[in-house]
């Protein structure tokens, strides 16, 4: 991973862990322990999917920053199915409340996303290298 990608895996993972505690508090109070597990199942969930997300897109970026649409794209598919495949395993094990689970996923989800773009906003990032050399360009 480049050093970017690391302050935005680090700048938006500490604040959803942070809101994820919460959550899972808030469910071990009002649901009792299986609230709290659900919480922090979906807590898990989102964190690694998201880190899954950015490394993929790191990753593609590197091989070829035309590819990081492709890899992007991917690894959002590729999420979607393995989040389908896990929700239907678990669905009737009954070992976490379902309804605390999918609130601890919105709030995380959108904890994630604010903070890596404030991250994107105030880093700014250059999209395009102006020193990168262009295969059978006239600087090449």
């Amino acid at each position: 991973m480049q050093h970017n990608d690391v302050r935005i895996l680090k700048g938006a993972a500490i604040p959803t862990a942070v809101v994820g505690a919460a959550a899972v508090v808030v469910a071990g109070v009002t649901v009792g322990g299986s609230g709290a597990l659900g919480a922090l199942v979906a807590t898990v969930v989102v964190g690694v999917f998201f880190a899954i997300g950015l490394a993929a897109v790191s990753w593609t970026g590197r091989i070829s920053p035309t590819a990081m649409m492709a890899g992007a794209v991917f690894s959002s598919v590729f999420k979607l199915i393995l989040l389908g495949v896990l929700l239907k395993v678990f669905e009737r094990a009954g070992l976490w409340d379902f309804e605390a689970f999918a609130w601890a996923v919105v709030a995380c989800t959108v904890t994630w996303m604010v903070a890596e773009a404030r991250i994107l906003i105030r880093t700014k990032v250059l999209y395009v290298d102006p020193e990168a050399k262009v295969p059978g360009g006239r600087n090449s």
